[in-house]
């Protein structure tokens, strides 16, 4: 161990520890906010995708300018790719739901019910059975039956843009449906504007003979649906496309990414803010040391070591504050479910009410990626804070010094 971090060490335990531990405690309090924050961020994020990919699937497959005919064949030949979980047909059209006391628009799917079960999770963990798209039955999210004020065994009518011409006049295609089954898929865009029917319903209702409108894809990476939708599609002869979710929800997440990044910039100010403390405690040491400086100097220590002592003192408050900001904040964000659902207890005040949000906990997920950039980023702004106070300490004449003494 060098003498310069001897020293540095001493004057570490000086006199001014309180300032020393004001310091400590700001670089701890900053990494705890920003790890604890942006796991929470990335917890809620990754809720939020859950929800949406359950009610999209990962990736879209269907033939371009036209409805798909033959789809049992597709369906055969992107099951042979050993990534893709599962794959079903879907018809997906517009109709609007008219009940006795109101009508709305919504977004109607016609689906095969024994495959749609491999590629929409939110209905396996909604309890849906086959049986529950029999005959004239139909699925309604749980916003659209609060809206409405619907029920299982209701009847509803779906009115669709397709018509009907015969000796009366020109009629719009309709059908009554039974609600057999209220869905819950976690978002308010499915909930309150998605319907299912049966496929071969919906292909009588919209004149589709036994054309579907593409094939949904379930697949075991969903980092990797696009490179495995082209692979598919290299593999499909005819004109197909395809659209995975990346694609479908670019906007929507590149939104997510650029509020997380947003918020860790205002973030790392709070760390700013620390590492000013250190700054300051650093030349409040160098002030307090002048004599001891001089000493230094005069026993032959060059300026260059004397630098050095106040660096590593500036850069062990760094390393302190880092090491136990992170431990705790990653602490913290195991157990920040619990910590809310306790003062949400206390304060008799829920932060997420259940009929208000879809999601009512605080989720959290740590990112490796998020804790070494954390501790990269604070380490070289400590270094840079060190470098630029300890070089006062280099400064300090001997001459000027004794005068003033």
């Amino acid at each position: 161990m060098s003498i310069e971090f001897e020293i540095s060490n001493k004057y570490l335990r000086s006199n001014r520890k309180n300032i020393i531990g004001v310091s400590i405690f700001s670089l701890i309090f900053a990494v705890i906010t920003l790890v604890t924050v942006l796991s929470v961020m990335n917890g809620f994020h990754k809720e939020i995708r859950n929800s949406i990919l359950n009610a999209i699937s990962h990736s879209y497959i269907a033939e371009k300018n036209k409805d798909l005919s033959n789809w049992q064949q597709v369906i055969t030949k992107i099951n042979q790719n050993k990534q893709v979980i599962g794959s079903s047909p879907y018809i997906e059209k517009y109709a609007l739901v008219v009940s006795d006391i109101d009508a709305r628009g919504v977004q109607v799917r016609g689906i095969e019910p024994n495959l749609e079960k491999s590629t929409s999770i939110f209905l396996q963990k909604n309890g849906f059975k086959e049986s529950d798209l029999s005959k004239s039955n139909i699925v309604i999210g749980e916003g659209l039956a609060r809206q409405l004020n619907l029920f299982i065994g209701d009847k509803i009518t779906l009115l669709t843009p397709k018509i009907n011409s015969n000796i009366i006049g020109i009629q719009p295609r309709f059908k009554k449906f039974t609600i057999s089954h209220i869905f819950e898929a976690g978002t308010r865009e499915y909930d309150s504007n998605l319907v299912l029917i049966q496929l071969e319903q919906a292909q009588k209702l919209y004149l589709m003979q036994d054309k579907v409108s593409g094939i949904r894809i379930r697949v075991a990476d969903l980092f990797k649906a696009k490179e495995i939708t082209n692979n598919i599609l290299a593999s499909l002869p005819g004109n197909y496309y395809g659209i995975d979710w990346t694609s479908q929800k670019s906007n929507f997440i590149k939104a997510l990414q650029l509020e997380k990044q947003m918020i860790a910039v205002i973030l790392f100010l709070i760390i700013a803010v620390a590492i000013f403390n250190i700054i300051s405690t650093t030349t409040m040491v160098v002030n307090e040391k002048r004599t001891d400086i001089a000493i230094l100097k005069t026993i032959g220590m060059t300026p260059k070591r004397i630098i050095k002592i106040f660096f590593y003192q500036a850069l062990t408050i760094g390393a302190i504050g880092i090491s136990i900001g992170v431990i705790l904040g990653i602490i913290l964000a195991i157990n920040i479910g619990s910590i809310v659902n306790f003062i949400e207890l206390i304060i008799g005040f829920k932060f997420f009410p259940d009929d208000v949000f879809y999601i009512n906990r605080f989720p959290s997920e740590i990112q490796l990626y998020d804790i070494i950039t954390i501790i990269i980023g604070t380490i070289l702004l400590v270094i840079i804070a060190s470098i630029y106070a300890a070089k006062n300490a280099g400064k300090v004449k001997i001459a000027e010094l004794l005068n003033n003494e």
